[in-house]
């Protein structure tokens, strides 16, 4: 049949199957080859065109009634089919069209789809700086990002941050480098030929970042740990003291649940890791008591609850900073873990024991995939770690008692 108006406008609608799932009909043009009218039991029409392209029948929607006329359509379809007929393809072009205009936030869109296992740590720091340092560009074309402009808004952001204006385009250089891999154009070469990131390590523009270095002192810790009796919320203080005595990551603590903690083996267990390795640890005296005391109070899943949307607690920003002025002792959470890492090695604790401890893993060291410890193989150290810091904890409260 010929499609025009009169037959769009009262075509049958088809049925659903059996099962009540939907179906389709297809009403093709005997005057456009390949041009047709698909209509499903949801009472969508729409036009179509279907040619054999490179060797392959290939569809490709038009649009629906509605959206178009009936002239539109065919007008579109005469203009595709000729397309096709003088070696053209389409769909190769319309993709290549939507690549090369594709902008830094869809790029950016398109790389977390393809990540994972990204943390909701990492994706919200992500966001943090594709919302924040590069604002401006997120609805620019990725093809008009320059390397000049890399170059300028890099050390930009480096006058207020050293650290952030790396990690904002570290994450920009990511993000170009999924872009060269994904998007082509209608030959089916690559869009984006370079990494204008590329530009900082050419110039050696890259900010030396020195690590911290900073922990509380054996010395400091009477006085950091009377500072935390002070706190008036007591889940604030028991998640500072579970991160001195366990040297977790402090959003591995955070997200700490009871299905996490055996009080029979008297372990805790983590699965959602930095490196994506379960990790078990044995609990200290010290962690079991304060486990066991935080288990009276439990209102919900989290060993630290809260309010907040995560339903567990997130940085005590307040709590630090009162408990750095009382204690005279500036610290940062990422320092409690540093400090439990210091005191283990000055014990002397193993090197392979004491990775385990940590969670570290490095890639290059053959020997350690060799051995196999459990969790018992840690207890000893774990405890030795503990003790230690109670006794230095608790010096200054016991010298006031005598």
């Amino acid at each position: 049949m010929r499609i025009n108006k009169s037959f769009v406008d009262t075509v049958a609608i088809p049925e659903l199957n059996t099962s009540g799932g939907k179906t389709q009909k297809f009403y093709r043009d005997d005057q456009i080859p390949g041009f047709a009218l698909r209509v499903t039991s949801g009472a969508v029409k729409s036009f179509i065109v279907e040619k054999r392209i490179n060797g392959k029948v290939k569809r490709m929607t038009l649009g629906r009634y509605g959206n178009l006329t009936v002239e539109q359509a065919r007008t579109e379809a005469k203009r595709l089919t000729g397309d096709v007929a003088i070696g053209k393809d389409p769909i190769a072009e319309k993709k290549a069209k939507i690549s090369k205009s594709v902008t830094l936030q869809e790029a950016f869109d398109d790389y977390l789809l393809a990540r994972k296992n990204l943390r909701p740590t990492t994706i919200h720091d992500y966001k943090r700086s594709i919302d924040g340092p590069l604002s401006d560009w997120q609805n620019k074309a990725l093809l008009d990002i320059t390397k000049d402009m890399v170059e300028l808004r890099h050390r930009t952001l480096g006058k207020r941050s050293h650290a952030r204006s790396n990690n904002t385009m570290r994450l920009l250089r990511a993000v170009f480098n999924h872009a060269m891999g994904k998007y082509d154009d209608a030959e089916g070469n690559p869009v984006f030929m370079f990494n204008p990131v590329d530009r900082i390590s050419q110039t050696r523009a890259w900010y030396k970042i020195t690590p911290r270095q900073t922990l509380i002192k054996p010395h400091q810790l009477a006085d950091w740990y009377q500072a935390t009796l002070k706190l008036n919320n007591e889940l604030t203080r028991d998640y500072l003291h579970l991160l001195l005595f366990t040297g977790l990551r402090r959003s591995e603590a955070s997200r700490l649940s009871w299905n996490n903690i055996d009080f029979k083996a008297k372990t805790l267990t983590l699965h959602d890791t930095k490196n994506h390795q379960t990790h078990t640890l044995p609990l200290s005296d010290f962690l079991e008591n304060l486990l066991i005391e935080r288990k009276k109070k439990q209102t919900n899943d989290y060993v630290f609850p809260s309010d907040s949307k995560q339903g567990y607690l997130l940085e005590p920003k307040k709590s630090v900073i009162k408990v750095s002025e009382i204690s005279d002792v500036p610290f940062t959470l990422h320092d409690l873990r540093r400090t439990f890492i210091t005191i283990a090695e000055s014990l002397d604790i193993p090197g392979y024991a004491l990775k385990r401890l940590l969670n570290h893993k490095d890639r290059n060291d053959v020997t350690a995939g060799y051995i196999v410890s459990g969790e018992e193989r840690l207890r000893r150290p774990m405890q030795q770690i503990s003790d230690f810091i109670s006794k230095h904890c608790l010096n200054k409260i016991q010298d006031t008692n005598q």
